[in-house]
């Protein structure tokens, strides 16, 4: 297949960032994506409606002339978050997910959630209106080793919460574990998972290929091809509760390349691309267009978009850096091939 035209896809899990470094990589999700997800770990981090609603005029401010694109707020939950802050959040308009950061699981999470259990009646808020929760999925206690904490927080945190609110819609974020997989599948109704490029791509082992590559770092990290594997699988079985969700994570090239290194790929500049090639080595291109553009708009309970993207199989290699803010951004393959590019 030389080209490929899908319906334009969303991508439900993103970080924008803000001020210059929201400018800088903007354009890209905006060419690509018709509506995203957007992460609220800002430092402060956007805790409360008021401030999503702020941070929405920021995006909107920065979008390029004629960008047709929709961003779709969240708020950071705490050990502070009230029921009547969901209730503002759903009544806005604005507001379509909660996130849950264990705290100190990734970038920013200083501010997230030291027991969950404290949450209760805000889960059971969200449960009865109808606002999903987000979840990263690990676990942060120092004795676990990085590559179990997936599965650990599956024991420890969400299985018990699934239970415990059986109404809340959950989402599962970037799983990139065999566990993670097992558990969406056979979870109750209303559970759900995003799934990164990276963790359809790589194994951990890319992390070392030559050397140490800061840049293939991320959280979750990636983990062994058994799970690699597994996640293909699930995605080619055309099982709806798992879509996209890039998790592009854009830091500037010295935060990368440092002695203690930033978490996340950034991914916006080949957001759908990176999955064509995925699905085309996968031999289940068929299955993109509902994974970019169905089952999580069915999630949400968003209408699918009616516009079109075209594909075409035309390799090209992402430069080397570029621009964000006064400092430089390296994109995952700078220099190297992606198969696939968006058609004129």
């Amino acid at each position: 297949m030389q080209e490929l035209r899908i319906r334009r896809p969303d991508d439900w899990h993103l970080h924008l960032r803000d001020g210059a470094a929201l400018k800088a990589v903007l354009p890209f999700t905006a060419q690509r994506f018709a509506r995203a997800i957007v992460m609220p770990n800002l430092t402060p981090p956007v805790t409360t409606t008021a401030a999503a609603l702020a941070y929405r005029e920021r995006i909107l401010a920065a979008l390029p002339a004629g960008a047709q694109f929709t961003p779709l707020m969240t708020l950071y939950l705490t050990d502070l978050t009230t029921p009547a802050e969901i209730d503002r959040a759903l009544d806005s308009g604005a507001v379509y997910g909660a996130k849950l950061y264990p705290a100190g699981a990734t970038t920013h999470s200083e501010a997230g959630v030291s027991d969950v259990r404290r949450l209760d009646a805000v889960l059971e808020r969200m449960a009865e209106r109808g606002l999903p929760l987000l979840v990263h999925g690990e676990v942060t206690a120092a004795e676990v080793d990085v590559f179990d904490r997936e599965a650990r927080f599956i024991d420890l945190v969400l299985a018990p919460l699934v239970e415990r609110t059986p109404t809340l819609r959950v989402v599962f974020e970037h799983v990139s574990t065999r566990a993670a997989v097992a558990y969406v599948c056979a979870a109750r109704a209303g559970v759900a998972a995003t799934v990164t490029p990276q963790h359809m791509l790589l194994n951990r082992n890319a992390m070392f290929r030559g050397g140490l590559r800061p840049h293939l770092y991320c959280l979750p990290v990636l983990k062994t091809e058994n799970d690699r594997v597994a996640i293909i699988e699930a995605v080619a079985s055309g099982n709806p509760r798992f879509f996209l969700g890039t998790d592009s994570a854009p830091h500037a090239r010295h935060t990368k390349e440092n002695a203690c290194g930033c978490a996340g790929i950034f991914s916006a500049h080949a957001g759908i691309e990176l999955y064509a090639e995925a699905f085309e080595q996968a031999g289940m291109l068929a299955r993109l267009e509902d994974f970019a553009a169905s089952f999580g708009a069915d999630f949400y309970r968003l209408p699918r978009n009616t516009a079109t993207l075209r594909l075409q199989r035309r390799d090209w290699s992402p430069p080397a850096h570029y621009g964000f803010g006064e400092h430089t951004l390296v994109p995952w393959r700078a220099g190297e091939s992606i198969a696939w590019s968006l058609a004129p």
